[in-house]
């Protein structure tokens, strides 16, 4: 009978003061080691966005325009129509990628501008003038 109350007083909650220790420090050591980072993971570069303006040789702003861009990683081209204030927006584009923007209107073209992937900023702004 003696046998049967120190099995169950020497498991579970009634575990030596020193276990208590070991479980503690284990427990404190894996949140100390989620908070590092894994070396070797791929970064998160995240998204950024494009905006911009559309203009003339006489900087007024065109409305209607062909706005392209194209991705340096697998040369998708992506289009968009100036607003009627000749804005223009790309959202979600992939921070680690190079981009070439350029617009077209009345055939008619604008130099083309680079959007680099060394730009760490969230929101780039492009104005683009068609001569």
């Amino acid at each position: 009978m003696r046998r049967a109350v120190q099995t169950i007083r020497g498991s579970g909650f009634f575990a030596p003061p020193r276990r208590w220790a070991v479980l503690a420090a284990c427990a404190l050591a894996m949140m100390l080691l989620a908070g590092i980072p894994a070396t070797g993971r791929a970064q998160n570069f995240g998204l950024k966005n494009l905006q911009g303006k559309v203009y003339d040789a006489n900087d007024a702003a065109i409305s209607g325009a062909i706005v392209y861009l194209k991705s340096s990683r697998n040369n998708d081209v992506k289009t968009f129509l100036s607003e009627k204030d000749g804005t223009y927006r790309f959202a979600g584009l992939s921070a680690d990628t190079d981009y070439s923007v350029w617009a077209a209107w009345h055939g008619e073209k604008s130099p083309t501008k680079t959007v680099s992937s060394f730009d760490t900023r969230k929101q780039v702004f492009i104005d683009l003038k068609i001569k």
